[in-house]
């Protein structure tokens, strides 16, 4: 096989073979296949696309091009959940203990994050003492026992994805669904999951910018996991503003606490009750999606949800305490307010302007070696559809310095007022096949 041969094929529209695909992906991953043939095929899936097959042997050959993780010996079926990303996604951080509490193994795997805020890792981070340097054996004890752990990204996984993905960035090619859904379900699969519940984000902070594009790669990924004998669903939800009211690594783990609870953010209860019906009906733990929801707040009710929680903190270090008292997480020197210039109703939150002002903060990082202000962030005191009065706080900045005037200008940037707006649609449907 020649690499010229395949990128021509593809270029033409014509659909590659199992062995053509495993080819260039190991071609690519060892070095044999160089950056500016990857480049031009690329290229070619970009404007080409790719059948469901193709698509499914993109992701099993990059599974395989690195180590996968055998969850085989924790007991239960496995489900995982995976955003698309976005500005205060606090679901993580409320679904494992949410989920966990009804006896179904929450096995995470989980990066740091790049942009906004923190990922899973940086958040949990904020409560002292926590971490996520345990074993595998560990991992799979924890989850057994207590049907809980996060464990970090392993160094070798997916290999092939990391090169192909710096390439795609470079080239403008990321925006391609075959790449983009391959990208994202190889590091699901060889994280050893046996279901996968997918949020596919849309709107302003989301990826996908409309519910049609959104539903697109949802069906891509749908596809994959359920062709490689993944159980797979995703549920399309809205990003155009923020999700909850918190930005931030130590305000989230606040707002997941308070969620917990039951005092949470409506829109922020209502994604997770969502996402983890998916997940408990996945599981085979109840009939129907209603059952499962009635489960889910059975045990937020009865605070077994949140015993749960503080077992998975101690469990890994971390300090449990913060659930009954969360002013022992960091906290930010300043707390000040963005009043409103007008009278009116929040027409606009710009998510990925309002996700870019926390990270000027220190909330998020710009570049991998960014160091993150675990106590700064904001809080909205206003969602889209809420009425507001002149001098009434739209926002409260949760800084570590003093002169905050670059992130007050870039909130009242990106948040608008009117005479009228409604609350937008926050789920907007499911995808199962």
């Amino acid at each position: 096989m020649r690499m010229v041969d395949l990128i021509e094929k593809k270029r033409d529209g014509k659909e590659l073979t199992t062995e053509e695909i495993n080819f260039i992906v190991e071609g690519y991953t060892n070095g044999d296949v160089p950056d500016y043939q990857m480049s031009a095929f690329n290229m070619a899936v970009f404007f080409q696309d790719m059948t469901e097959r193709e698509r499914a042997d993109l992701t099993m050959a990059m599974v395989n091009s690195g180590e996968t993780i055998d969850l085989s010996a924790i007991e239960g079926v496995k489900v995982d959940k995976h955003s698309t990303g976005g500005v205060g996604d606090t679901t993580t951080l409320v679904l494992a203990p949410l989920v966990a509490a009804l006896d179904i193994p929450v096995a995470k795997m989980s990066g740091r994050g790049l942009g906004h805020t923190g990922g899973t890792i940086d958040k949990l981070e904020a409560v002292e003492g926590f971490h996520v340097e345990i074993t595998k054996d560990e991992f799979i004890k924890l989850v057994n026992e207590s049907k809980i752990a996060v464990i970090g990204q392993s160094g070798n996984l997916t290999p092939a994805d990391k090169k192909l993905y710096a390439l795609r960035d470079v080239t403008a090619t990321v925006n391609s669904i075959p790449l983009i859904a391959s990208s994202i379900m190889s590091k699901k699969i060889a994280a050893g999951a046996d279901a996968i519940v997918l949020d596919v984000k849309t709107g302003a902070g989301a990826f996908m910018k409309t519910p049609e594009d959104a539903k697109e790669l949802a069906h891509a990924m749908v596809s994959i996991g359920n062709n490689v004998g993944r159980k797979t669903m995703a549920v399309i939800s809205d990003m155009s503003q923020p999700l909850g009211l918190a930005i931030g690594n130590s305000l989230e783990i606040q707002e997941a606490i308070d969620t917990l609870k039951g005092q949470g953010p409506k829109d922020l209860e209502e994604l997770c009750f969502a996402l983890g019906s998916q997940m408990v009906f996945l599981a085979n733990k109840a009939s129907s999606l209603e059952e499962a929801e009635q489960k889910l707040r059975e045990v937020i009710a009865n605070g077994k949800a949140l015993e749960k929680f503080k077992l998975f903190l101690a469990n890994q270090g971390g300090d449990a305490s913060v659930v009954d008292h969360p002013e022992r997480l960091p906290q930010a020197k300043f707390h000040i307010e963005v009043p409103a210039k007008q009278d009116g109703v929040v027409a606009e939150l710009v998510a990925d302007e309002i996700g870019t002002a926390a990270m000027l903060l220190g909330a998020g990082r710009a570049t991998k070696e960014s160091e993150i202000d675990l106590a700064v962030g904001l809080m909205l005191n206003k969602k889209v559809g809420d009425s507001v009065k002149a001098g009434e706080s739209l926002v409260t900045i949760h800084s570590n310095r003093e002169n905050v005037d670059d992130v007050m200008a870039m909130l009242y940037e990106n948040i608008r007022i009117a005479d009228h707006a409604d609350a937008p649609t926050l789920v907007y449907g499911t995808v199962t096949e």
